[in-house]
């Protein structure tokens, strides 16, 4: 029989608060992460606000020696890191270092180590260029640098699929555990606010002006925002030997790729990852209780996703509720999923549905249960957490209250 794999540890970093209670006391409470930008100047553009974490004392987590060698997105994984490993009440030092591996998904990777490059080059020349800066740039430092900073000799990967990164690197943390590879995985997803991202997303007329709406008829765009989700994965049997609390139990994932369109998403690969996901579990789609959308709040992503969810549910999803916290916190790219996994097993635990803020207007597109403004007591069994992103890729996680 296949491992049962169980999350153990929850750690986050976001707009809304840092570690478990502070974020989920303001994820119930329908606060909002969204403030004004003071990262970089955005008086050339015409939307002002984003989700950045402004509270943040990264020397709470590393030393200022260690600090001055990573990036910013770096330092928020060795964060959630730490605080997953403390939730979980796990010492890596009396664990075999080999046993204990890292998996962390990203959209931008160590993005502000480059957009400081390209800053200094463009204003400087090449010349001026901090040859120490280079190495901290590509995206495999974020999983090298957890790993580093905790003496951890297992398995190390980076999953760059953007969008839906967070929920691939849970899943492939969990195949790692059923094959033996590893005891112990903190798997997630971290990504620092972005320029490059903001500006992009901005030509791409995907922003609204001062808060996100999903579902809501007259939504106008995402907020683009930062933040890191980790969780702690390991068997059943290891965490009822230690006599672990249990948040969740993985049963299962699903992914596609679609390949659509570059940045639109589609309800066939969407719907395709739900199926997938729904078969390895073994779960019906009648028994979800509560499904955590991707929420994006821009017009093609909430209708496409909507249809995908309609596709796949039929007449329950007019029963099935269906939020989305990117309304609160913003898109925090690769970290998205990964938090709204921590999210989930919150939920779960709590036996509360966490709501969609700024609802207003009713969409007929999206006529689902959105769990509008206000958090919901409910009791649930069985979550799923979607995420898709560009290039068509989908990937969904089925959690389920452990027993």
């Amino acid at each position: 029989m296949s491992k049962r794999i169980v999350i153990t540890g929850l750690g986050v970093v976001s707009s809304i608060g840092i570690g478990r209670d502070a974020f989920w006391n303001a994820l119930v409470g329908g606060e909002s992460g969204i403030t004004e930008i003071v990262s970089f100047d955005t008086s050339a553009f015409p939307n002002h606000f984003g989700g950045e974490v402004k509270n943040f004392n990264p020397y709470e987590f590393v030393t200022k020696r260690r600090f001055s060698r990573i990036g910013r997105a770096s330092c928020f994984a060795i964060s959630g890191a730490k605080l997953a490993l403390e939730d979980a009440g796990i010492n890596p030092g009396v664990y075999e270092k080999d046993r204990i591996g890292v998996c962390v998904g990203t959209t931008m990777g160590e993005t502000q180590i480059l957009e400081k490059i390209n800053e200094d080059w463009v204003k400087r020349g090449v010349d001026a260029i901090d040859a120490d800066s280079i190495p901290r740039y590509p995206c495999n430092v974020l999983s090298s640098n957890v790993a580093i900073e905790l003496k951890l000799k297992g398995p190390n990967y980076v999953i760059p699929c953007a969008c839906a990164a967070g929920n691939y690197a849970v899943g492939y943390a969990c195949d790692l555990i059923r094959s033996g590879e590893a005891d112990i995985m903190l798997a997630g997803g971290t990504d620092a606010f972005s320029r490059i991202a903001f500006i992009g997303f901005n030509r791409l007329f995907a922003v609204a002006p001062r808060k996100c709406q999903p579902f809501d008829k007259n939504r106008k765009g995402m907020m683009v925002a930062e933040g890191c989700g980790m969780v702690i994965l390991e068997s059943y049997d290891s965490a009822i030997k230690r006599r672990a609390p249990v948040y969740a139990e993985v049963l299962g994932y699903g992914l596609s790729c679609d390949a659509h369109h570059m940045t639109a998403p589609f309800s066939e690969g969407i719907k395709e990852a739900i199926q997938k996901a729904l078969k390895e579990s073994g779960i019906a789609p009648q028994q979800v209780d509560y499904f955590n959308a991707h929420g994006t709040g821009t017009p093609a992503n909430d209708r496409e996703e909507c249809l995908a969810i309609k596709k796949v549910f039929g007449e329950y999803s007019r029963k099935l509720a269906v939020s989305s916290i990117k309304s609160m916190l913003g898109h925090t790219m690769g970290a998205a999923s990964a938090i709204e996994t921590v999210a989930c097993c919150l939920a779960i635990k709590n036996d509360i549905i966490p709501p969609t803020i700024n609802y207003e207007t009713p969409d007929p597109e999206c006529d689902i249960d959105c769990v509008p403004n206000v958090a919901r007591k409910q009791k649930l069994n069985v979550v799923l957490n979607s995420s898709s992103a560009f290039g068509g890729n989908n990937a969904c996680l089925v959690l389920k209250k452990p027993s």
